[in-house]
């Protein structure tokens, strides 16, 4: 049997945490008073398993870990997000921040980007999984979206290059922009003004800093 055979079938055979595992994971991240969006949570993570099986969509394995590290840093920053109508999550990856986002505020309309096909096509198969209706997939750089197309505020966690990132999300921000980053903070453009950097639970490494433009 092929290896990749092999991983799928025990991907597929590992049991699902339950909604209650989910939400004691979740429990430093996510206020309690949010349960309503734990069962589309445990199906994304258990499709985001199988697909990890196949292809390389996160590097993290354990499905504790990735509820605490992709799950939880996502539903945080979400909690930060403020008044938002519309959201640009740019190199969303497997869909995080954006997609958790998406769940925890569904009046929001998410736009994920995602250049790279195996992941926009994950991105795609979860937002069809979920049912969700406020998910837009931009399956390509955002460099090339319109420049008309702005977003009230735009994400970025764990992006390949962080200034690129940055350039590139400053003209697409009409008032904000949120990274999930490292203590050493990027340099942000000079038209937004960075709010003091807020700690992520259980890390001693990464924070979530806000810049509001001015």
């Amino acid at each position: 049997m092929a290896p990749g055979v092999s991983r799928f079938i025990l991907a597929t055979s590992m049991p699902t945490l339950s909604e209650a595992q989910l939400a004691s994971l979740l429990a430093p991240y996510l206020p309690p008073a949010s349960p309503e969006i734990l069962p589309k949570l445990s199906a994304y993570l258990d499709l985001l398993l199988k697909w990890n099986a196949r292809t390389n969509l996160t590097a993290i394995r354990d499905p504790e870990e990735i509820v605490r590290r992709h799950f939880g840093e996502s539903l945080f920053a979400a909690q930060h997000i403020g008044p938002c109508d519309t959201l640009l999550d740019l190199g969303s990856g497997a869909g995080f921040p954006g997609l958790p986002i998406a769940l925890l505020h569904p009046e929001i309309r998410v736009t994920l980007a995602e250049s790279q096909n195996k992941k926009s096509t994950f991105l795609r198969e979860a937002v069809r999984t979920l049912a969700l209706q406020n998910i837009e997939i931009w399956p390509a750089r955002v460099e090339s979206m319109p420049p008309a197309r702005q977003f009230h505020t735009v994400t970025m966690r764990a992006v390949d290059n962080m200034p690129a990132a940055i350039a590139a999300a400053t003209p697409r921000a009409t008032h904000r922009l949120i990274l999930l980053t490292s203590t050493d903070q990027p340099t942000l453009p000079s038209e937004f003004t960075s709010h003091p950097p807020i700690p992520i639970p259980n890390t001693q490494t990464s924070i979530l800093q806000i810049a509001t433009r001015t």
